[in-house]
């Protein structure tokens, strides 16, 4: 990292090329596109950089157009990508959403053995994490492949004893892996994560004695398994945090009218994290972490809606504090 400046947000994992239709209907022969990219961790480094925040993103791309429209987009956000790794054995991964009625999307993924798949502990940039103030890490990167696996706990154990703070976004993905095999490996990860974020189905992971109706309860069991803070997304019931000393802070979503719901947890943590190395209170995370989860579903993509500071007032009049 020598002649870099540190970025005050890291984060490591897979971003793919998107293909979104444009128009209600099954996929067929001249089908309208978008082409696009997304990446969850990728998302949240976007957020946090358009907050005003510097950022990081490592991963693996493969050398192809796909790989350098990634990049790009990322450099053109502000996001530092020194560190991420172009693959010339293995192409960019793909994702297709289909808007199969008008307000129903599905989507189908090409990702397995794939560039953001093969990433590794090598990979990593360790005096990159040791300088940053925030690791940011998915449950998404561990179920690729073995490899990124092993470069998640990598990262998470070395940002830990280096007294960085390590985010955890469960984001489980069933259609990677089961839920017993997803409990089994992100447990692991619980004891290294200074914040926690889920939705109720994925705390029941960790905590499934705790019924999901009882939010509060879940965040708070969560709490006792390592995180200082565990934040459960509710989507459009809001969200929630639990810190160590047993303090429960409760946030209403901010009504808008949804677009695209794609990308708004991740949007959501982008907002929080930005808040909190602002130096902001856990009230002032939940409220940014709205905004930005309520400015991205108004907009159809997974990072495109992301707010910039000084459109944060634009929904002002809507962001009702109860």
């Amino acid at each position: 990292m020598t002649g870099r400046s540190p970025a005050a947000l890291v984060t490591l994992g897979e971003a793919m090329a998107v293909a979104a239709a444009t128009e209600p209907g099954p996929l067929a022969t001249g089908t309208p596109l978008r082409l696009g990219w997304a990446g969850a961790e990728a998302t949240v480094a976007i957020g946090v950089s358009r907050l005003g925040h510097t950022a990081a993103w490592t991963g693996r791309v493969g050398d192809d157009a796909a790989g350098a429209m990634i990049l790009a987009g990322l450099r053109a956000e502000g996001v530092d990508v020194s560190a991420a790794r172009t693959d010339p054995a293995a192409p960019t991964g793909l994702m297709l959403r289909e808007r199969r009625t008008a307000d129903r999307l599905r989507v189908s993924y090409y990702r397995a053995g794939l560039a953001g798949s093969r990433l590794t502990p090598e990979d990593l940039d360790e005096e990159r994490i040791t300088g940053a103030r925030v690791l940011h890490v998915t449950g998404i990167t561990p179920a690729l492949s073995a490899t990124a696996r092993a470069a998640v706990e990598h990262a998470v154990s070395f940002a830990r004893a280096a007294g960085v703070t390590v985010s955890f976004d469960v984001n489980h993905r069933e259609r990677l892996w089961s839920r017993a095999e997803a409990a089994e490996v992100l447990a692991r990860l619980l004891p290294y994560a200074d914040i926690v974020f889920a939705g109720p189905e994925e705390a029941a992971l960790f905590v499934p004695d705790v019924p999901e109706d009882e939010p509060g309860r879940m965040a708070r069991a969560l709490t006792r398994l390592g995180p200082g803070q565990a934040v459960l997304k509710l989507g459009a019931r809001g969200a929630l945090v639990a810190t160590a000393d047993d303090a429960l802070h409760v946030r209403p979503a901010v009504p808008v009218t949804a677009v695209d719901p794609v990308g708004a947890g991740d949007a959501f943590v982008s907002g929080y994290l930005a808040a909190l190395l602002d130096g902001s209170p856990v009230e002032q995370r939940l409220r940014l972490a709205a905004l930005s989860g309520a400015f991205a579903v108004s907009v159809p993509g997974d990072w495109e809606g992301l707010p910039r500071r000084a459109e944060l007032g634009l929904l002002a009049a809507q962001d009702v504090t109860r």
